[in-house]
């Protein structure tokens, strides 16, 4: 079998060698969303077994690869919504933090930041080092920030889409928001761009 031919439209892989085909990339985006190995690996896990039990489901329509990816992201989501929905309390649901004088009500900055002195971020981003400090920051969030601002600005989810899996109205949603990039700003300022990025890393 050429090496694509597991992602092309028509072609259907034995579910026994799912892992191999499609595991890395499936655990790679389970692993943006959620930041933990041991629940990617999860719900990777989940998705193949839900995967094998809806099989006869599967039209060929798309590629093997994006319908178990369309599996996973709906098991994601379910993670996010059943945990934000545990630990949320009623002030965080009823009473949202001012946003103050940094956003707008869109949840724009209304003055832009002084730029970090590290150099083009998506060649910052690219480097393993930094993502492991930015997968540390969020880490450090209280889950209702860190999954608001994982499907905003992270999966490009639109506002909308992420008030109905977070069970929020707008303006919490930026609250969440506002309060999320401050604290991601925050570490990244004490724990990469303040002269602690390992050395040679750029």
């Amino acid at each position: 079998m050429p090496p694509d031919a597991a992602n092309t439209p028509a072609a259907r892989t034995d579910p026994a060698d799912w892992v191999d085909a499609h595991g890395d990339p499936l655990f790679a985006y389970a692993m943006r969303h959620v930041g933990d190995p041991e629940l990617a690996e999860d719900l990777v896990q989940e998705t193949l077994v839900a995967a094998l039990a809806a099989r006869e489901s599967f039209s060929g329509r798309s590629s093997e690869r994006t319908w178990l990816t369309a599996i996973l992201k709906h098991k994601i989501v379910d993670h996010i919504r059943r945990v934000c929905r545990e630990r949320a309390n009623e002030s965080d649901r009823t009473a949202p933090e001012p946003t103050g004088d940094l956003f707008d009500s869109r949840g724009i900055w209304k003055k832009i930041p002084d730029p970090w002195p590290m150099g083009d971020p998506a060649h910052v981003l690219e480097q393993r080092e930094f993502r492991q400090v930015f997968e540390n920051c969020l880490a450090k969030m209280p889950d209702t920030l860190a999954a608001a601002f994982r499907l905003r600005a992270m999966d490009e989810f639109q506002a909308d889409e992420v008030c109905q899996v977070l069970d929020i109205t707008p303006t919490n949603l930026w609250a969440r928001l506002h309060r999320a990039r401050l604290l991601l700003r925050g570490c990244l300022e004490r724990n990469w761009f303040d002269g602690k990025a390992p050395e040679g890393s750029l």
